[in-house]
């Protein structure tokens, strides 16, 4: 039996491996902070009409003084 050197192992460019290590690291990060803090455009948008809505249903409702002024109370 012929004794064969080993292949070397495999060539790792280390600044591409810590470079991935950091970006996996940061998906991580970027993940629970869209979970702790994020809305959907659809949900952000939704809160928006819908406080736009109630502003001018409040406005529609409110009482005007005798001038035709908005009484503050």
């Amino acid at each position: 039996m012929v004794d064969r050197p080993k292949p070397p192992a495999q060539i790792v460019n280390l600044r591409r491996a810590r470079k991935a290590r950091d970006r996996d690291a940061a998906k991580g990060a970027a993940a629970d902070n869209r979970i702790q803090h994020g809305r959907s455009a659809p949900e952000k948008s939704l809160t928006d009409a819908r406080n736009a809505k109630a502003a001018r249903d409040l406005d529609a409702r409110r009482r005007d003084d005798q001038d035709g002024n908005p009484s503050d109370s």
